[in-house]
């Protein structure tokens, strides 16, 4: 055996070493850097939760408490504090399915089938109510810091815009439309399994593509955004459209519908839809 045959099982050793720690280094960049840590849960009190919104005075949670596109007069928005305490499921009643809730000054808004319902916080009464021409798929709503308030109709693939009262069209034909939120002047928009950014100009820029259909969006506040698919997923998209799971509740059959976000103490408050409860997490 020649002396070049004894070195070369040495040198394959090495360069099978390198190649493992090649990959290792590899492996430890791509590694998820965000974890949820689980702070409390309700009892299953909660009627079919599917939308949280957090403020500094605790949340309001959309109950859509009977089937989900019906009108049926069963539906209503409760209150919570922020630990999961003092559950008002009474808070305003009389509505249908109300899913998504938005926020600007005293007003609360509530996509609810056909309408977006207006409630007086103050008071807690009901306003005024939105008609928006023939929609009966409201979905997601939320408030620009302008007070122009945006709303989904997932039936029709529909977005529109309600300036002083007044509604009118901003985009068609968008698929899976769903979650929306305003940041600055771009409309976040959840289509599909698709997450984009529309300006005011209407152009669209893809954020990220998503393993499922999307419902909630938050931002972090740092460029990147959590995200939940309804049916049990929590997602982190960062700026340059990587994408986390955070957590999958499928086997525990809870649903991960429209979330609530503390920006300041990083915490997630997650309606779970068909298990009727409201649950928090810690953003690590």
């Amino acid at each position: 055996m020649s002396w070049r045959n004894l070195r070369m099982p040495k040198f394959i050793a090495m360069k099978h070493i390198l190649t493992i720690a090649l990959i290792s280094l590899l492996n430890s960049a791509n590694a998820q850097q965000h974890q949820l840590q689980k702070l409390w849960e309700t009892d299953s009190i909660v009627a079919i939760p599917e939308s949280v919104l957090y403020t500094k005075d605790g949340m309001f949670v959309s109950l859509i408490d009977g089937a989900p596109w019906e009108a049926d007069g069963k539906g209503g928005i409760a209150k919570i504090d922020a630990d999961g305490k003092n559950y008002n499921g009474n808070w305003i009643s009389g509505l249908n399915a109300p899913k998504g809730l938005g926020i600007y000054g005293n007003n609360l808004y509530a996509a609810d089938m056909g309408d977006v319902v207006v409630i007086d916080i103050k008071k807690g009464a009901i306003a005024k109510k939105i008609a928006i021409p023939d929609a009966n798929g409201l979905n997601d709503i939320t408030v620009s810091d302008k007070g122009i308030v945006y709303v989904s109709d997932s039936r029709s693939g529909k977005i529109w815009k309600i300036e002083n009262g007044n509604p009118q069209l901003f985009m068609d034909s968008v698929r899976g439309v769903n979650g929306l939120k305003a940041v600055g002047n771009n409309l976040l928009v959840a289509a599909g399994r698709s997450f984009i950014s529309v300006n005011p100009q209407k152009q669209i820029t893809k954020i990220a593509e998503l393993p499922m259909g999307l419902d909630g969006i938050e931002p972090i506040g740092n460029g990147d955004y959590l995200t939940t698919a309804w049916n049990g997923f929590i997602y982190y998209v960062y700026a340059d459209g990587r994408v986390e799971t955070l957590l999958d509740t499928t086997k525990e059959k809870k649903n991960t519908a429209d979330l609530g976000y503390d920006p300041v103490k990083k915490i997630l408050y997650v309606p779970t839809f068909n298990a009727k409860t409201v649950a928090a997490y810690q953003l690590k």
